[in-house]
């Protein structure tokens, strides 16, 4: 007969995870640096990664910042010649053009 003992440990690992992950975001601080992951944990309908940085602080990151998933099929085949979709960059604009519309433009005008 197998005895199993109950623990009250937090559970820290999932054995289905890598040891350690990287971050892939271009743009991120942490970007290139393999840190020691901790556990993958979906929050608010949000894929989060649990990792130590690297002063030691327990951090989480949107999982697709890092190399626990696959890469983008987008960034791919752009071959990395370009990290934005068509419709973020639309996005972004219209973001830009909403929070600028209300501003007084600085140049008054030209005359040819």
């Amino acid at each position: 007969m197998h005895w199993i003992e109950p623990s009250n440990a937090p559970e820290t690992r999932d054995l289905g995870h890598p040891q350690r992950v990287r971050v892939t975001h271009p743009f991120h601080p942490l970007a290139g640096q393999e840190l020691e992951f901790v556990k993958r944990r979906k929050s608010w309908q949000l894929d989060r990664v649990y990792v130590y940085d690297t002063a030691g602080e327990l951090v989480s990151l949107p999982v697709e910042w890092t190399d626990v998933v696959a890469l983008d099929p987008f960034v791919v085949v752009s071959g990395g010649r370009s990290l934005f979709h068509i419709g973020g960059l639309a996005e972004l604009a219209d973001l830009v053009v909403r929070l600028t519309a209300d501003r007084p433009s600085s140049v008054k005008g030209t005359t040819p």
